[in-house]
């Protein structure tokens, strides 16, 4: 049952968006009157890039926007700029990801290692042989591309390379491109490969200069992808605006993720006033199948974009604090901070649970889980019943515990921190009670985190 809302205290709004499959939730609560139902004048504006877009939020040109998941747990540690924290109470979507290959590279790595390129998914290790081979002939570094400094987009990328034993940050030469320049920088050879969001993996592939490797989704089952994010004083002097808007986009992920309407999405996002790609080519991600090569049949991915169910919209405590644990792990940040401290500044799960109240969605009672820890379907306590959630595999199949972060970072034999990671386990070891509770409630047993102080 709906509520009534209270008086906006900002109707007209600026939203700031990339030229992504996963805009579609910004694009979807425009075009079908999502916003306008909740008071809300939304103006969509398309940025050329991640950094344009951050700067834009931090000096209020943007009231809110779709942003790298990363992004918003980087504005708590100060990284970036502008210090202006920005805060998320809604996820727009899981996966939709992939690392794509040139042509070139490719047909390199199939001819040292066909068996290796074989596998599925293909791991790195027939990549770190040819890396190996090209420093015995004295050859430059590959070049990889990711989207941001802080985007799933280059933590996926340096999981799946760390994980055959290649350092990202010595062996490869890594760079950033906005997204839609991603495939014609491929196409001219400035880049070897890289990891991007849809549709331009497809577009390589449609135009034959690359081939996808492997899918975000390989590397991590369902992992978090974009946001709406605000800056944190923008939330907090406009709490039912704020309100308002994600219960719009909470709405329109669920009006998204409803098979029916998934050829709607398509056709809307393909326009040049918002995405600008031909519709076949985002149609395949967004149906369930994906491509991975011009020359061979699409593949089933049903999760390769997925909007709302396995509660994709819920901003998870832990989610967050595993991007934290990766910015620390390749020297993001040089100051030792209180990890969930960091989680719980940056999302906002009880502003997701009222919007969801307002729209009689089902919402998580937990706001922390174990990722990684479920190979199949599970189910998770929620306000109105169970709820159903994905796999949460990651590729090394390692686990993390939000309860002991820290041990995360512990577990990885290639690393680069560059803090104090004595003063970073003293401020993570103390026992959280209502994370603890949690956590058992999700099927994890006290024995298992018996070890709270990293020692």
């Amino acid at each position: 049952m709906e509520q009534m809302v209270k008086a906006l205290e900002k109707p007209d709004l600026t939203l700031g968006f990339i030229p992504l499959t996963d805009c579609a939730p910004l694009v979807v609560a425009h075009e079908k009157g999502f916003f306008r139902a909740r008071g809300l004048n939304v103006t969509l504006s398309k940025e050329t890039s991640w950094a344009n877009i951050r700067d834009k939020l931090a000096i209020g040109v943007l009231d809110g926007a779709q942003l790298l998941a990363p992004m918003v747990v980087a504005s708590h540690l100060g990284l970036g700029p502008i210090e202006r924290p920005i805060v998320t109470g809604l996820s727009l979507d899981l996966n939709g990801n992939a690392i794509t290959l040139s042509e070139s590279l490719y047909q390199q790595l199939c001819e040292l290692d066909p068996e290796g390129m074989r596998e599925a998914p293909v791991t790195a290790a027939p990549l770190k042989k040819l890396i190996e081979k090209r420093a015995l002939e004295g050859k430059t570094p590959l070049t990889f591309a990711t989207v941001f400094p802080y985007s799933s987009h280059n933590y996926l990328l340096r999981y799946w390379m760390a994980s055959s034993g290649i350092d990202p940050d010595r062996d490869v030469r890594l760079v950033i491109i906005p997204p839609p320049q991603m495939a014609s920088q491929l196409g001219k050879g400035e880049v070897d490969g890289y990891c991007v969001g849809e549709p331009w993996n497809a577009m390589a592939v449609r135009e034959g200069i690359g081939r996808v490797l492997i899918t975000g989704y390989e590397v991590w089952n369902n992992s978090p992808e974009k946001v709406l994010g605000v800056n944190q004083e923008w939330a907090e002097q406009h709490p039912n605006t704020h309100l308002a808007l994600v219960t719009a986009l909470l709405e329109a992920a669920q009006w998204i993720d409803q098979p029916e309407n998934r050829l709607e999405v398509v056709e809307v996002i393909s326009s040049s006033v918002y995405v600008n790609a031909p519709a076949e080519t985002i149609r395949m991600s967004m149906m369930g199948t994906f491509q991975y090569s011009k020359n061979e049949f699409p593949k089933s991915c049903p999760d390769f974009s997925v909007f709302h169910h396995y509660a994709a919209n819920f901003p998870w405590y832990s989610q967050a604090m595993w991007y934290a644990t990766q910015m620390i792990r390749w020297g993001q940040t040089d100051t030792p901070v209180d990890i969930q401290a960091i989680a719980q500044a940056a999302y906002q799960p009880e502003v997701y649970r009222k919007a969801a109240e307002i729209l009689g969605i089902n919402s998580p009672v937990q706001d922390y889980k174990k990722e990684g820890a479920h190979s199949e379907m599970w189910m998770s306590e929620g306000t109105l019943g169970p709820i159903e959630m994905g796999s949460d595999l990651i590729l090394d199949g390692h686990n993390f515990d939000p309860s002991n972060p820290v041990a995360s970072l512990d577990h990885f034999e290639i690393s680069h921190p560059i803090l104090d990671m004595d003063e970073l386990r003293e401020l993570n070891s103390p026992w959280n009670q209502s994370m603890a509770e949690q956590l058992i409630a999700d099927g994890i047993e006290p024995a298992q985190q018996i070890d709270l102080r990293g020692k």
